[in-house]
């Protein structure tokens, strides 16, 4: 008989959850670990289960039978008896082959299955990366060759457990210094997490202190230490971080970025300077490289430029940490970070962190607005890749933005977007500075502080503030244009107001959109993410706000 749970399980390995039922919380978070969320319109969410999802759910110490209790506990009809088959075949698949440091011989690849190992020496994908055969279960490998054998296993099915340890790396002393404050439980349990694994990703919900969790991982490192950010800003909000929480001094802390070249025992180096080419060479990539580290912390690490890619290849020797409020991207190479940086080690529902009271509680709002006929027939004439620049900068929002922001008089108010010259319009109708990637990191470091201080209440800005940015007390973001549909963008974008306020009052997230066109079906897309943690949308009217 079925029994009256919010899932249903169907055999092409979709997951179909009830948002309305009474237990879809709890279902939601029991299966988090292991299925991704596809669709999420109003009534019914669609996850699906993949090979990567339950080797992360494996790798981060679920294993099947969980995830088949999970899913058996919370499904209203019969689980068909092959998904569950299939579920168990393929997290058996991670670890059955496991990269080790032999005594005499070095780094080897062993295996508890020789057909396995049989399967993988004849992959062509793994061609020139295993040397000599040391006996039926244990193939010698380069060390150079670390990375790059993950990646090889990964794609061929066959995701190696890297138990070969790590090199110590320059030995630097570095400890938190907690006086005035304490970590938090689950900052405490994603070190322990990260460091117990060796390598690996810590998602934790944007506000939730990421920065404190690469703290915490260099005080049990006690080495030198390579911190990898976004941009310049976000590098001297990690050094400011770094000298107010840890022993560590001005001095011993370098920044590496298009401004400052200094390595010091921790150097915090921006992605873009690291990606810079000279000659077909990376030679800030490689000048980094070529110091011994025994700690390398990857911020934002779901933004990855390629060119990082092959230089996490070449570091599998060091510990590696990578921070992210959502592994989602949109290039696909989430595989990539599993292989080069580590599986997922520690990951915290933001609804979670919400009811412990560590970030604000916060209310969705989509706000559709109608183009007028001119507009309609423009858009509907238009080359494809202007589609979506044409109604996602229509001046229709215009007053609908000034409209939020009146009525959030007082509080301290972002607009983000995407066009510049869209970003200047509402910075001239709302009496609100633009930043801009044009604006300069002064002048920037400036008009954040003014935010900060109270001194000025709005801000416009471009995705230059999507990344780790930090500002506590914005309590209001209105988006009216952005990267398409993209969902980790979107994650980022409520993050910048998702800060506990000191009157502990919510934050409001709206995103004006442009109804029967692409910008209404990108953020449908766009909204994916934050529907798997748990927000629900409100969809408005421009009319009805308008009116208020």
């Amino acid at each position: 008989m079925p029994n009256s749970g919010p899932l249903i399980v169907q055999s092409d390995k979709t997951l179909l959850l009830e948002v309305g039922h009474e237990q879809a919380t709890a279902c939601r978070r029991a299966i988090a670990p292991f299925a991704e969320l596809e669709r999420a319109p109003e009534h019914v969410h669609t996850y699906r289960l993949t090979p990567l999802g339950l080797w992360n759910a494996r790798a981060a110490g679920h294993d099947a039978e969980q995830v088949i209790s999970a899913l058996l506990e919370y499904s209203r009809f019969p689980v068909p008896h092959a998904l569950l088959v299939d579920v168990a075949e393929t997290m058996s698949r991670y670890g059955r082959l496991t990269l080790q440091a032999h005594p005499t011989h070095g780094l080897v690849l062993s295996s508890t299955d020789r057909p396995v190992l049989e399967e993988v020496l004849r992959s062509k994908r793994t061609a020139g990366m295993l040397g000599t055969r040391i006996d039926e279960t244990t193939v010698l490998v380069h060390p150079s060759e670390r990375g790059h054998l993950k990646q090889a296993l990964l794609k061929v099915g066959w995701p190696a457990d890297d138990l070969a340890g790590y090199v110590d790396g320059e030995a630097h002393e570095i400890a938190l210094d907690e006086s005035g404050w304490t970590m938090r439980p689950y900052q405490a349990e994603a070190v322990d997490g990260f460091w117990h694994g060796g390598s690996g990703v810590v998602v934790l919900p944007c506000g939730a202190g990421k920065t404190i969790v690469g703290a915490g991982a260099m005080a049990r490192s006690q080495t030198t230490t390579l911190i990898l950010v976004t941009n310049t800003v976000a590098a001297r909000q990690w050094r400011d971080e770094l000298i107010r929480r840890t022993t560590l001094t001005a001095e011993e802390i370098g920044e590496y970025s298009g401004a400052r070249k200094e390595i010091r025992p921790v150097t915090i180096a921006t992605y873009q300077v690291l990606t810079t080419r000279r000659q077909g060479a990376y030679t800030h990539l490689e000048l980094l490289d070529a110091r011994d580290w025994g700690l390398v912390v990857y911020d934002e690490v779901h933004l990855l430029p390629a060119p990082i890619f092959r230089m996490t290849a070449d570091l599998q020797a060091r510990r590696r940490l990578g921070l992210t409020a959502t592994l989602v991207r949109e290039d696909g190479r989430e595989d990539e970070v599993f292989s080069l940086i580590g599986p997922k080690r520690y990951d915290a529902p933001w609804k979670d962190i919400e009811n412990q009271g560590y970030i604000a509680p916060a209310d969705c709002t989509e706000v559709r607005v109608t183009l007028p006929d001119r507009e309609r027939l423009v858009y509907a004439s238009a080359e494809p890749d202007e589609k979506y620049r044409l109604c996602s900068t229509s001046a229709t929002k215009n007053k609908v933005v000034k409209q939020l922001v009146e009525r959030h008089g007082g509080s301290q108010t972002l607009v983000i977007g995407q066009y510049l010259d869209q970003l200047a319009e509402l910075g001239e109708a709302i009496d609100a500075p633009v930043i801009t990637g044009a604006t300069t990191v002064p002048e920037r470091q400036r008009l954040f502080e003014a935010f900060r201080t109270g001194e000025i209440t709005r801000l416009v800005v471009s995705k230059v503030a999507n990344f780790s940015i930090d500002l506590p007390e914005a309590s209001v973001a209105i988006q009216v244009s952005g990267s398409f549909g993209s969902r980790q963008e979107e994650a980022q974008r409520l993050g910048r107001i998702l800060r506990p306020k000191a009157d502990g009052r919510a934050a409001h997230f709206y995103t004006v959109v442009a109804r029967d066109t692409l910008d209404q079906d990108f953020a449908a897309h766009r909204q994916r993410f934050l529907a798997e943690q748990g927000y629900a949308y409100t969809i408005l009217d421009a009319e009805d706000v308008l009116e208020h």
